[in-house]
């Protein structure tokens, strides 16, 4: 038998949809989503596999993708990732196609999106997340949370110490999900 509290982490529901050239966000996108499992379900999906950005069923939408060119990439820099020696992701589908394609969101929903970036170019205006975060609040998505992980060159590898940063980062966003949830009304004890 479920308890109240299971029923309630149960019935919220995240989608972190990734881009990926060369393993480093796919990596983040899965502590993220170990992180937000703490307290809600969680579907992480590759942009090219992700269901159609429509929100409906989905309480949380997490978008993350590399930073190309200080911003989402475009099939022009996912082709020259490839051409660097990516060997994920694909040259069509990428995170900027998919959140420009997502439907307005239902009364509720919230939107986060994350970046990986090389630490070269640390201190450089401009990031995905940022970007993603921009078009969701467009559409009317109430942005919970943007965030930046880092790696020590185009093919990486991660910075020391991002992942559990990923995975604190999902729980916390998690936590802020479940406490916009109206509590549910307690029963009457009988006299």
């Amino acid at each position: 038998m479920e308890t109240e509290a299971q029923t309630t982490q149960t019935a919220l529901r995240a989608l972190v949809v990734y881009e990926s050239m060369f393993g480093n966000t796919r990596e983040v996108a899965e502590a993220v989503a170990a992180g937000l499992s703490r307290h809600l379900q969680v579907e992480v999906r590759d942009v090219v596999s992700a269901p159609e950005p429509d929100p409906v069923g989905w309480d949380l939408i997490v978008a993350g993708g590399p930073t190309h060119a200080f911003s989402l990439s475009r099939p022009t820099t996912r082709a020259d990732a490839i051409n660097q020696g990516g060997t994920e992701g694909s040259v069509r589908a990428g995170l900027r196609e998919w959140v420009e394609r997502l439907s307005p969101p239902g009364q509720g929903q919230a939107f986060a999106s994350f970046d990986t970036r090389v630490t070269a170019v640390r201190h450089l205006p401009g990031s995905a997340a940022h970007k993603a975060a921009r078009m969701a609040h467009a559409l009317g998505f109430s942005v919970i949370g943007r965030e930046s992980f880092w790696v020590s060159g185009t093919p990486g590898p991660l910075v020391e110490g991002d992942l559990e940063r990923a995975r604190q980062w999902g729980s916390s966003l998690g936590l802020k999900i479940q406490s916009r949830r109206p509590a549910r009304s307690q029963p009457r004890r009988g006299v």
